[in-house]
Parts: structure tokens; sequence; C-alpha cells
């Protein structure tokens, strides 16, 4: 079969969003507010009229109603240029000018099409708000389904021995996503008894905290922890999901630490950006351990929505092992904030 295959659109569609393209869904033509350009922008206003679409949570931040519940419809007004549309959307300078409004939210028609397209700019790492117009598609852009779920399938692309320094008998296996996303990684640390529970760690990849060894979160010395662990016990696996900023992505982690710096905590700056507290599927992990034979482990977190996900998907838990290292002065309040909002366990 040589046409696309639904979820080679999808990966299409996320790489024209980024690179300031628009795409079709369902009649409508949508670009990213952060990507368009003002020639875009431009052309699309003059084959109709142009509607700005934001998540339910940074209409709430500004205060306009969300007719369409997770989204808002915003009717974007005649004089409103690229620079407008990125302050609706951009909470950067929320604090510096506070009033964005009035702003016009549309009830009426299906917002399904403009739903889609937030959830597809979300899944391309960009700020979730995308602006359109209801027309055709013009030839070249790439067009998807409204009702188009991004489900990911994993496919094992490589695997080889990788001597660590806390346990040489250690393999990597990198899985890739069909979708054309990301590359997930399974570290198998030591002999790994499948026979009994495993002692695993899904950890989301920070490269602030891991890389970078940066102290406003607990990142790192929970990597290191987990894989000190798994040598001490004979052997575990460590997922290594690349869903950056708790499934944002670095850019706009780094406009989440920018409104940290504000005065925001980690979920009210997620929130402001049009994200929920956390966007990150952990689906992923559960489906690599079914595909490396594993059934039952022993779960290093202190996050009960792994663990609740874990048992969603067929994966006995048979032990939480808590992991509480690497608190400082600087994450001490984003750990508490993590305890009383998203209920992190002690």
């Amino acid at each position: 079969m040589l046409s696309p295959t639904p979820s080679e659109i999808l990966a299409r569609a996320r790489a024209d969003l980024r690179t300031g393209l628009p795409v079709a869904i369902g009649g409508v033509l949508l670009a990213s507010v952060e990507t368009v350009s003002t020639e875009r922008l431009a052309a699309m206003r003059a084959a109709g009229g142009l509607i700005l679409t934001i998540s339910g949570r940074r209409a709430e931040t500004l205060k306009a109603r969300a007719y369409d519940g997770d989204v808002a419809r915003v009717a974007v007004p005649e004089e409103a240029d690229a620079a407008w549309l990125r302050a609706v959307a951009d909470p950067a300078n929320d604090l510096r000018s506070p009033m964005k409004g009035p702003l016009r939210t549309l009830r009426d028609g299906d917002p399904l099409p403009w739903r889609a397209g937030v959830t597809l700019a979300k899944a391309a790492h960009l700020l979730p708000a995308v602006v359109g117009i209801v027309a055709p598609p013009p030839p070249g852009i790439t067009q998807v389904p409204p009702n188009m779920t991004l489900t990911a399938t994993m496919t094992e692309v490589a695997a080889a021995r990788v001597p660590l320094a806390i346990e040489r008998a250690s393999r990597v296996h990198v899985f890739r996503e069909g979708s054309g996303g990301e590359e997930h990684y399974a570290v198998e640390i030591g002999k790994v008894d499948r026979s009994a529970p495993v002692l695993v760690r899904l950890h989301s990849a920070c490269f602030t905290g891991d890389v970078l060894g940066s102290v406003k979160c607990d990142c790192g010395p929970q990597l290191h922890a987990a894989m000190d662990a798994m040598a001490a016990a004979g052997g575990g696996v460590l997922l290594y999901l690349n869903q950056e900023g708790r499934g944002i992505g670095l850019a706009n982690k780094m406009r989440a630490y920018d409104l940290q710096d504000q005065g925001f905590d980690t979920v009210e700056a997620n929130h402001r950006l049009g994200f929920e507290d956390d966007e990150r599927d952990f689906r992923l992990g559960a489906g690599l351990l079914k595909r490396m034979g594993i059934g039952s482990v022993r779960l290093m977190t202190n996050n009960p929505r792994k663990l609740a996900m874990m048992m969603a998907q067929d994966v006995d838990v048979a032990e939480r092992v808590p992991l509480h290292v690497g608190r400082t002065p600087e994450n001490a309040g984003y750990l508490d904030v993590k305890r009383a909002k998203s209920g992190h366990l002690e």
C-alpha cells in the first residue's frame, strides 16, 4: 500500500504544524498560533473569518467562557494580528498586560475539528492553541479526520549490551512509536527474573535534571537512585520515556519555569499555559513491559497515576517502592505541590 496510514497522516500533520503549515480537519483549516507566519495568517484571513481555539484551562485563566468544555473558540477581531493571537495563547506576559479581552467565545457549530486541532498542537509540543477558518483545503494540505485518535503502537528497533558503571551486565532496548513520534528506551540492569515481580521504574525524560543536574526538580536523583537500587537487587528494568516536562515538551517546560519564576506553582503554570497538571501517557510504559514479557512489577514511584495506569493495563503491581531523594531548598515547594495537588504519596 502506497497511501499513508492514519498514523502516518498524524505524523505528517504534527510536522506541518511545527513548521507553520496549516492542516485540514473536518472542513476546517487550522494552523498553530505559535508557528504560523504573518503572511500565511493574512492568506487565511482573506479566505474567511478567523477563529482562535484555546484549551479550557487557558480560557479559565483569561476568564473566557468555554462553551465547548475543554476548549474555547474565540472570534478573532478584524484588527487582531499574529502578536494578538500569541498574547492570548502564551501567558508569558499575562502579569505585565493582563487585559486580553473582552474575548467573544462561540457556542454554535461543531467543536470537534477545533478540539482535534488543539490536541494535535499538544502532540506536536506546541502551545495548545490553533487559529483557523472554515474553508476547503488548498492542494497539498494534509487532511486529518476529526475523529482520528492519537494512539501509539511501539516497535522495538534496536537492542544492544551496554555495560554501565553500576552494573556491567546491562542491555538497552530502543522502541519507536509507529506514529512517527518519540523513541522510548528500556534498560535491563543486571539479571531480570521474569518469574517474579520485577523492580521497575517508569522515568520520564528530564533534560534539566537528568543531564544538566538541575536542583529545581528531583528527577536526576530519582533516576540514579532507581538504577542503584536495581543494581543492588541484582536486576531491574528502567523505562526511560521521552515525555519531557510531564508530557508538554522542553520548550513548554521552559515556559512553565518562567511562569514559576513569576510566582506560580508547577500546577498553576501548566494551567496558565493551557495544559493539564500532567499530560503524560503511562500506557506507553505498560505496553513496553508487556513487550518485554514482564507482567508483575515492584514499581518504584510516588505517583498514584502510575500505579492506577499499570493496573488498568493489566500489569500487576505487587509492591510500590517509595522513591524519596533529592529534596533541595530550590525544589521543596515543587515537591510539596506535587503531594498537595497531584496526590503524590509519602
